[in-house]
Order: structure tokens, then C-alpha cells, then sequence
């Protein structure tokens, strides 16, 4: 499985550090050859977790000023390196940074066109917060069973979005997730379906995280 988390200036750190941290621990543990859910044996080459952006460039920094190196860029998704996962943070939405946040992604549209072109492609997207306002900026969310951060639930659904009252919800190609914590429970909930319970749980368990949130 390969993950990306889609960077950009303002991004908030936890919605995308937090789910980055899962997948990593996920990905390494499922090439030492735990077994899945079933007793399946997990390939040894079970894939990657990147931060990547649309530009080329080193870094990023977040919404509270952390500087957080780049790995690449993203792909197109019918390339050989294109992520199955891609992953969606938000980031001073509410507060209408105009200068650096995931509103200010909005207007310029280049993240909104390229989550459609993603969403085109069947690639499962997973937002974290209001990573959920950047799909609804590009069109994907519409009609669709989805959630974002409290602030943003009346924007989300006055956008044409099927809102649900649930911290984490699953629409088939698109998962998402409330506010800035629920991207632990949005991870480990797609690790449990990627690679088994028992690698969600042990993950779970070196967090130090309490799953106990139903996914709708």
C-alpha cells in the first residue's frame, strides 16, 4: 500500500503528521511479515508512506509553524509511483487565511483540480478535518456521505455534501474525518482494512491511542 499526504503551506499539523505516523508504523510492521486479519501473510514489500506537494520544492510549514520536509511531488495517478492512498489535510479553513491555509488552496484551485483528476481516476482520497472543503472546492464531495471539522459542517453541506454526524465516515473511495484528532481513527481504521486488525491494534498500542469511535 502506498500512502501520500498532500502538503501545502498551512496545512494543520496534526491532521497530516498524525495520520503519516500510523501509516508509517502500519507499513513497517506489515514488511516484517505480520499476518492479516484471516491469517494471511503480508508481502514483504507492503509500500511507502510520502509527504508530497503539486510544486517542487524542500519544505513546507504548517499552520503553526512547523517546517516540514517534502519528499516529491505528486504523481499523476496512472503513473507507476501514483499513491493508492491519498491523503488530505486541512489547515486554517475557519480562520480564512488568505496567506497560507487550506481556504487559501481553495481559490487558487490547483489542489481542488487535482483531487478531481484523482477522483476521476478511482484513487481512494481521504481527507482530514477540513481537508473535506478542499474535495467539496473540486466537486467530489457532492451527494456524497462525508464529514469535516464542527466550524465547516454548514459550509460542507450548503457545498451539496450528504453530512453525517460521525467522527470518521466511509463512502467507498472517499473517507473522512472530523476534527484535527480524528485522522489517528480515519488511519487506523484504513490500516484494519488494508492490512488486518492485529497490525491496526499493535499500531493502536505504540500510539498510545484508544480506538472507540464507530466508523460511519
Amino acid at each position: 500500500m502506498n500512502v501520500d499526504v498532500l502538503l501545502y503551506d498551512g496545512f494543520d499539523e496534526l491532521d497530516g503528521i498524525g495520520p503519516y505516523e500510523v501509516f508509517d508504523y502500519a507499513i513497517g510492521y506489515a514488511a516484517d511479515g505480520e499476518d492479516r486479519q484471516g491469517g494471511d501473510r503480508v508481502d514483504a514489500h507492503s509500500g511507502r508512506v510520502r509527504y508530497v506537494t503539486l510544486d517542487d520544492r524542500e519544505a513546507v510549514t504548517a499552520s503553526h509553524g512547523t517546517r516540514v520536509g517534502v519528499d516529491g511531488t505528486l504523481a499523476d495517478p496512472d503513473a507507476s509511483d501514483a499513491p493508492d492512498l491519498l491523503v488530505v489535510p486541512g489547515g486554517g479553513w475557519n480562520a480564512r487565511d488568505e496567506e497560507a491555509s487550506a481556504w487559501a488552496e481553495a481559490q487558487i484551485g490547483a489542489i481542488p483540480a487535482a483531487l478531481s483528476t484523482y477522483h476521476e481516476a478511482g484513487v481512494r482520497i481521504a481527507s482530514v478535518c477540513t481537508g473535506t472543503m478542499l474535495l467539496a472546492a473540486s466537486g467530489v464531495t457532492d451527494g456524497r456521505r462525508v464529514v469535516t471539522h464542527a466550524g465547516a459542517l454548514a459550509e460542507l453541506r450548503e457545498s451539496g455534501a450528504a453530512v453525517v454526524d460521525a467522527r470518521v465516515v466511509d463512502d467507498g473511495d472517499l473517507v473522512t474525518a472530523g476534527g484535527v484528532t480524528s485522522g489517528l481513527d480515519l488511519a487506523l481504521y484504513v490500516v484494519e482494512q488494508e492490512f488486518g486488525e492485529a497490525i491496526a491494534e499493535r499500531v493502536a498500542t505504540v500510539i498510545e491511542y484508544e480506538r472507540r469511535y464507530e466508523v460511519q
